[in-house]
Order: structure tokens, then sequence, then C-alpha cells
């Protein structure tokens, strides 16, 4: 077994068995408590500049499959598990995660003390690092993770944004959301509720569009830099802002195109889009100490009085007393406080942290895709 090396920018040394390509990787270091769904960690644009460690005992037991990728191909730096599993069994899969890390290039580690790594991280709070199957030299890995750029004011969306607008046409499957709150089968058909929703790719996820495509949506998807003017002139019916990775701060054309369409049309942002609309409302946001990511995190929805188990990806937040008075609160995180949903009824915005769209699960939230489109049946 070909040995591996992951060292932190503090100086921790993390030792395990080389999995997928070869090669050295720096990167922000983060970490995942998802139990399943780690083909959607991925693949998921949000996790572009990072080397995500699994918390789950054994990753790769149900193998790779083209239905499950949350977007065309891996987008994160590095991958990080207790335990790859040698052998997969389900019945779409179609090859082994080492098989899939390999054909990506992506460069990752097995038997890794993942329990002890990840408590470092949340007492230290993640940092950057770099992970190596082929530098074992630990004071040179040291040095590399120093000179890695830091999260803080990085605009990484232009390395995972379209190049030109294009439409999505693919639609959720009812089986999938049989036991939901908000099952697809109940919903309108596309053909009775043609709304028409642009959205802003800043790393979107396959599975936000086919939820709203389910929904009735026409969905034509633009690059981030798309000026507010061409937007408009698309002639939507709702706007939609995506996930993605970075530092939101650092996103001031996104900020600004945002802004100019406060009040213009409904507007739902998701993740990274909840964050550029705090920002465009005068909000400020910050960095978490290590972030939430995984498909267990517990809010509270104060429009229904209800905890909503919820999946997570962000490093940032909007920060709660920054925002101006007509901004309603409507989910807090129970584990930190963090704001994890907002709404301004009188300019039609709506908007989660979280992912309401979570093809890993959980899917308690899916109601807010179809508050989103019951702002655009009330129109202008």
């Amino acid at each position: 077994m070909q040995p591996a090396l992951l060292v932190l920018e503090d100086g921790t040394q993390w030792r395990g068995v080389a999995l997928g390509a070869q090669g050295t990787r720096a990167a922000e270091v983060v970490f995942n408590t998802s139990l399943t769904g780690y083909q959607e960690v991925l693949t998921d644009p949000s996790y572009y500049g990072q080397i995500v460690v699994m918390t789950a005992a054994h990753i790769g037991n149900t193998g790779i499959n083209r239905a499950d990728m949350e977007s065309a191909r891996v987008w994160l730096s590095g991958f990080a598990v207790r335990e790859n599993s040698p052998l997969y069994s389900n019945w779409r899969a179609e090859q082994s995660l080492d098989e899939f890390l390999r054909a990506q290039n992506v460069v990752a580690i097995s038997e890794l003390d993942t329990r002890g790594l990840v408590r470092h991280l949340r007492t230290r709070g993640v940092m950057r690092g770099v992970l190596s199957n082929e530098i074992l030299d630990a004071e040179k890995l040291h040095q590399l993770a120093l000179d890695a750029p830091d999260m803080n004011g990085a605009d990484l969306v232009q390395y995972v944004t379209c190049a030109e607008p294009y439409h999505w046409d693919e639609r959720a499957a009812n089986v999938w959301y049989e036991y939901a709150q908000s099952p697809i089968s109940s919903l309108q058909s596309p053909i009775s509720n043609p709304f028409h929703v642009v959205a802003y790719d800043y790393g979107i996820k396959r599975n936000i569009l086919r939820l709203l495509t389910a929904r009735g949506c026409r969905v034509t998807i633009v690059p981030a830099h798309f000026s507010a003017d061409d937007v408009l002139a698309l002639n939507p019916d709702g706007i939609f802002l995506s996930n993605g990775p970075g530092d939101p701060a650092a996103m001031t054309y996104a900020i600004e195109n945002v802004r100019a369409l406060l009040g213009r049309k409904p507007i739902f942002g998701i993740c990274l889009g909840q964050q550029i609309l705090g920002l465009a409302l005068g909000g400020e946001t910050y960095k978490l100490k290590f972030g939430h990511r995984g498909a267990n995190q517990p809010v509270k929805n104060f429009v229904t009085n209800q905890v909503e188990i919820s999946t997570h990806n962000h490093g940032f937040a909007v920060r709660a007393s920054s925002l101006p008075s007509n901004v309603e609160i409507t989910h807090l995180n129970l584990n930190d406080n963090c704001v994890e949903g907002l709404r301004v009824p009188a300019l039609k915005i709506l908007a989660a942290q979280f992912h309401p769209e979570s093809a890993g699960g959980t899917h308690d939230a899916l109601g807010l895709f179809d508050k989103f489109v019951r702002m655009m049946e009330i129109g202008d």
C-alpha cells in the first residue's frame, strides 16, 4: 500500500494510505458529517478549493453512478476517509470510488484517523493543508500549506460558473420523494404552471434544477457575471441565486447585480445565494470557525414553529445583527444560532442558508420550492 500524508498549516501531520490519483493538493481542510451521499459531496461545486474529510467510518460501499452526479465533474481538491470500501454493492453502481477518483484526477487518502482530525479542526477551526502521496516530507508539505491561498477574500465562483447561458429540462423522479412533506406528485404539472426562472450559476447543483422543473418551471441558467439588465431582458417570472464556493463578500459583481434586481422579480437564494442576498440588502457576512457541512443539521423554522433536519455546506454566514429591520429571519441553526433562512415579503425575497433540495437527504424543507412558485403566481 502506498503511503499518503496530510499536513495542516499548524504543522500537525495525519498519515494514511493513498487513494485515487497521484499528486499533491493544497487547499482548505474541512469536514462533512453525512452518513450517505458521498458522491453528491464529491460533485458539489461548492467544495471547490477544499479538501473534504468524511466523518462516516466507511465510504464507497454503494459505488458511483452517473445519476447521482450533482455536476459534470468533481470540483474539490482532495478527499479523506477513514476506510475506503474495496467492494461496492448497489443496483445502480457503475464503478468503485477509487476508480472514480482516479478518473477524475482526485488525490485522496484512506486509513486516516478522521475522528482525531475532525476533533482537531473543531477545536482549532478549519485551516489550510496539503495532501500528497508523492511528497512525504512533512516540512515541505507544511511550507506548501502556509503558502496556500486563504479562503477569506477568495472569489472562487469564477472557476465553477458556466461559460454561456443554457436551459435545463430534466425533472426530479417522484420515487425519491414519496415520503417527503412536499411530494412532487402533488404539485401542478409543467404544462399548467409554466413559470420561467432565470438561475444564476454560482456553482449550481443539478438537484436544485430538477426540483424547479418538477414544479413546472422553465429554467434558464446564466453565468455569475450576467448583468441584471440581461437577466430582466429574458423576462423571467422569478430569479434563483445558487450555491457556490468562496467568500461572498469578494463577489462584488454578484452583489451589485442582485441589488439591482431587488423588488423587480421574486428571488429565491440557497446557500451562497442567501449570503449574496444578505449583502445586497445591506447586511454583512462572516466566516464560521469550522462551518456546517453534513446532512444532519437541526434548524428551527420560526414560520412553522418546527425543527427541521437539514443538509448544509457553507463556511460563511450572514450576520444577524447587520440585517436591516425589513428582513425577517425565518430559520436559525440550533447548534450555533447561525442565520439559516430569511425573507422580505415586500420585495418577494426568500432564502435558505441550508440545502432544501438535498439529493442525498434530508427533505424536511422541500416546501421552500413551493413557496417560491407561489411568489411567482402572485406576480409583479
